[in-house]
């Protein structure tokens, strides 16, 4: 029996293959979008993926179980609580995939989401492993606040998730805990450590795990929950329905324009999205086109700025159009018209200002914070106001606009996002600060903490 673990660490999901070697038998679980890298694995050892697993309605990305599933002809297994748009097989606790020696054995782990179920790996009659989807992992647990439209409160999925996580410690200590996120997910109610972790080693160390009692975990977990981007439901809805095929939205998107075409769309409403880095784009961009670098985080922050119903043209560097599209249909962007074939003319470029650390400390400016909660809590400029970037399209009204704005994060990656959306929504004289908190601290300048 092999386990692989998949990870994609710009979403922190990560996804698993489990084959029973003698019988060339796969299952898929909570695969992600783009599903070639599977059926790859597949053909090269000789096995047949017979089944997909979701381990939950995923919010936080659109799973590749239909594109997979399309591919091999393999039936779709989700909780019994789930009510998809899709033909599945409904699993309940104590339900059995089995491939020869290797056994996966379901149980149900409410409190995440209503549907959500763990697969606890066998062999012979060993448990080797448990996948857990969102519910443990490494260093956290599941927060219980996404699930809240289905006609249930945060104190009872809260409740239902500290049962579930008392039926997983239930499993011997040195069972692998294999979870759907690892370090950066906004899927966890604090801080995930790493990819993959034990029963054990949970037990003793898991701060969620400590708590006393249920009422003192119920009221724990909703304390200091990292801020929810928008794009969230829209990707939990989408997994519950029949979307489209990933293959096909990127065929349709990968439309060369001329420069002249991507303005016309863009006087008429399109939105310019830049992938390159910061310092490619301050150096010069297209007035009113949105940054969002594709060497990071690019697929949460894309999908948190952006508007999923309004058309979108990409600006990105040569051979990576096709990438761009792929990944913003990872979180279910399928509004991409085309990308711009060649480059900005040079006089159509404008820069992103940017001061020094040093520079801003000596002039008066509305500082704005876009880093999280426990960014911010750690050390901040005295005077900044805080908006976490994810919060910003919808707070934008607390930015001045008769003010001089400077906007910095932990390094330059974020405020270069936050900077250009604020210019598109037509703040002027924005800069941003370079190098963010970093350079500012590493010039001795003060921080406050809490």
């Amino acid at each position: 029996m092999e386990i692989k673990q998949y990870y994609l660490s710009c979403l922190s999901h990560a996804s698993y293959m489990v084959t029973d070697q003698a019988t060339r038998s796969a299952v898929v679980i909570d695969p992600q979008r783009d599903v070639d890298e599977y059926l790859q694995d597949a053909r090269a050892g000789g096995v047949e993926i017979k089944d997909i697993v979701l381990t939950h309605f995923h919010a936080d990305f659109v799973s590749g179980h239909l594109e997979l599933q399309k591919r091999t002809g393999a039936p779709i297994s989700l909780g019994a609580k789930a009510n998809p748009e899709y033909a599945f097989q409904a699993r309940s606790e104590g339900d059995v995939l089995q491939y020869g020696d290797t056994r996966l054995q379901v149980l149900e782990t409410p409190g995440h989401t209503p549907e959500a179920i763990s697969l606890v790996v066998y062999e012979g009659a060993t448990p080797k492993a448990v996948l857990t989807g969102d519910t443990l992992f490494a260093g956290d647990v599941g927060r219980p606040d996404l699930a809240v439209s289905q006609g249930v409160t945060v104190d009872e999925l809260a409740g239902q998730l500290y049962d579930s996580l008392g039926k997983l410690t239930q499993l011997p200590d040195d069972t692998r805990v294999y979870p759907a996120h690892g370090p950066g997910s906004l899927c966890g109610s604090g801080d995930t450590t790493a990819r993959y972790s034990s029963i054990g080693r949970e037990k003793a160390e898991n701060p969620m795990l400590q708590t006393a009692d249920k009422a003192t975990f119920v009221q724990a977990i909703q304390q200091d929950l990292p801020e929810l981007p928008a794009y969230f439901p829209r990707d939990a809805a989408m997994n519950k329905a029949n979307h489209a095929d990933l293959a096909e939205t990127i065929a349709n998107a990968s439309v060369p324009l001329a420069f002249d075409r991507v303005l016309e769309m863009q006087q008429a409403g399109a939105q310019v999205l830049d992938v390159r880095m910061p310092d490619d784009f301050a150096a010069g961009h297209l007035k009113d086109a949105q940054n969002v670098g594709l060497d990071g985080r690019f697929a949460q922050f894309a999908g948190s700025l952006l508007d999923p119903h309004q058309a979108l043209v990409v600006i990105a560097p040569p051979g990576r159009e096709e990438e761009t599209i792929m990944r913003l249909g990872r979180v279910g962007f399928e509004n991409v018209a085309g990308y711009l074939q060649g480059e900005v003319p040079a006089e159509h470029r404008v820069p992103q200002e940017r001061l020094t650390a040093n520079q801003l400390h000596e002039q008066s400016k509305w500082i704005l914070d876009v880093r999280s909660d426990a960014e911010w809590k750690a050390a901040h400029i005295e005077g900044a106001h805080h908006i976490p970037l994810a919060e910003l399209p919808a707070r934008l009204q607390e930015v001045p606009r008769e003010q001089e704005v400077t906007v910095h994060c932990a390094s330059g990656y974020r405020s270069s996002m936050a900077a250009s959306l604020l210019a598109r929504q037509g703040y002027v004289g924005v800069t941003d600060l370079y190098g963010g908190i970093a350079a500012w601290q590493q010039a001795g300048l003060p921080t406050v903490t809490g």
